[in-house]
């Protein structure tokens, strides 16, 4: 089946957003007077829900992962989250598939609220007809956001939708409800992430993005 829906992940997927991520998780770190050597060893940051990666990472009791939850969005939410920058070709390829007549949803497990401010400040909220985040005290499981956006769109069949993200978070999340996904390069993840977790389609770059797009649905 053609698809009608093209849910797309944020951080890696939509923007760049390492710079914001990274100096808000070394800031948290500070608060457990945890000092890192590589700040880009911080990347991995980028894509998993933020309380599992704290606790999973850094070894933290729940009591700890909230306060260290805490101390990121203290930073995020004032500095990092116009540290973002729209990946090239980006803005142009939404433009291009709406144009084409799909119906582009933003799926993240990032919470609606900063979601929502970024594609503001990015001026991109224009391309998408409904954005789906997690809650700020809520999961951010990434198929709990994709059934959300589902459930609020009236959208039954899942053949109808189109998964791209960066992640394996983002193509769990998809097979678990039973969507075909595409996995870009370009972003946080990796070749071998996508292939372990079984990605239908990977892809190196934002032009061949767009066209695989529009092969699968126009």
């Amino acid at each position: 089946m053609k698809k009608k829906y093209i849910f797309f992940d944020l951080d890696g997927t939509i923007v760049d957003s390492r710079e914001g991520i990274v100096n808000s998780v070394e800031y948290a770190l500070k608060k457990f007077q945890i000092d890192v050597d590589d700040r880009m060893d911080l990347c991995k940051f980028i894509g998993p829900p933020l309380r599992e990666s704290f606790k999973y990472y850094y070894n933290m009791n729940d009591r700890e992962v909230e306060r260290a939850v805490n101390a990121y969005r203290e930073n995020y939410s004032v500095k990092g989250i116009f540290e973002n920058k729209i990946y090239d070709g980006i803005e142009e390829m939404l433009d291009n598939l709406r144009r084409e007549g799909l119906n582009l949803v933003l799926a993240t497990s990032k919470p609606y609220i900063y979601a929502n401010q970024i594609l503001d400040y990015l001026n991109l909220k224009k391309y998408f007809s409904f954005v789906s985040g997690s809650k700020m005290n809520g999961k951010e499981d990434k198929a709990e956001v994709i059934s959300y956006a589902m459930e609020s769109l009236n959208i039954d069949n899942p053949s109808k939708i189109l998964m791209v993200g960066d992640r394996k978070y983002d193509i769990l999340g998809a097979k678990k409800i039973g969507i075909e996904s595409i996995a870009v390069l370009y972003g946080f993840g990796n070749i071998d992430e996508f292939e372990e977790y079984g990605a239908d389609h990977i892809i190196s770059n934002v032009e061949e993005l767009e066209n695989m797009i529009i092969d699968i649905s126009i």
